[in-house]
């Protein structure tokens, strides 16, 4: 009976994990650039990504252009706006690979849950709303609250934290790791996240 319990068990597990997953498939997916900086000349923004290959984008006045900078998990505070990636885990959770804290002139930027394309080429997801219980267990567990929804996001220990407050365009400098975000015809960006001091952002 306990082995017929525990098969039970562990069958509906995979069973809610496969249907997480395939939940998250189903949304939009998000899928920045990540590289850094090369130049910036007549409004063309030239950055190397991470494979070695050197890919062009637009800038306009739209351009959003925001500075990233290294923080803590004591940052994350209730009531702060954060955006986080994630990986669903089976017991619905998400477990979080980075958690970025919004400056408040910030609040409500990308606000939602949706598909996100992560660093290493795996789809996850990102949330973005207002912190609002926060609990500390195996690292902290934040439910975060967003139009139409709420998450529960687990952040183990060593998950990096950053800060992210409003930049500058003469901050691309050759050098600067970057976050592009491009806009829907996909030769111009609609915002940019530029890494402060050589910091490398980690959304």
């Amino acid at each position: 009976m306990q082995l017929k319990n525990a098969l039970s068990t562990t069958f509906g597990l995979l069973m809610l994990s496969a249907a997480v997953i395939a939940t998250a498939a189903d949304m939009p997916v998000i899928k920045p650039l990540r590289g850094t900086v090369e130049s910036v000349s007549n409004n063309t923004l030239t950055f190397t990504v991470r494979s070695g290959a050197q890919q062009t984008i637009g800038l306009t006045d739209k351009t959003g252009i925001n500075r990233v900078s290294k923080a803590n998990i004591d940052s994350i505070k209730s009531d702060s706006f954060i955006g986080s990636a994630a990986i669903p885990q089976a017991n619905g959770t998400l477990k979080a690979l980075e958690v970025t804290v919004f400056d408040a002139s910030l609040k409500g930027s990308g606000e939602g849950h949706y598909g996100w394309q992560n660093a290493d080429g795996s789809t996850g997801t990102m949330t973005n709303g207002t912190v609002g219980k926060l609990s500390k267990a195996d690292g902290r567990t934040l439910t975060v609250n967003y139009k139409g929804g709420e998450k529960q996001i687990v952040v183990p220990d060593d998950v990096p934290i950053a800060y992210v407050e409003p930049g500058k365009a003469d901050e691309l400098v050759k050098g600067t790791k970057i976050v592009v975000f491009p806009a829907a015809d996909g030769t111009t960006a609609r915002g940019i996240a530029v890494g402060k001091d050589g910091f490398r952002p980690p959304m």
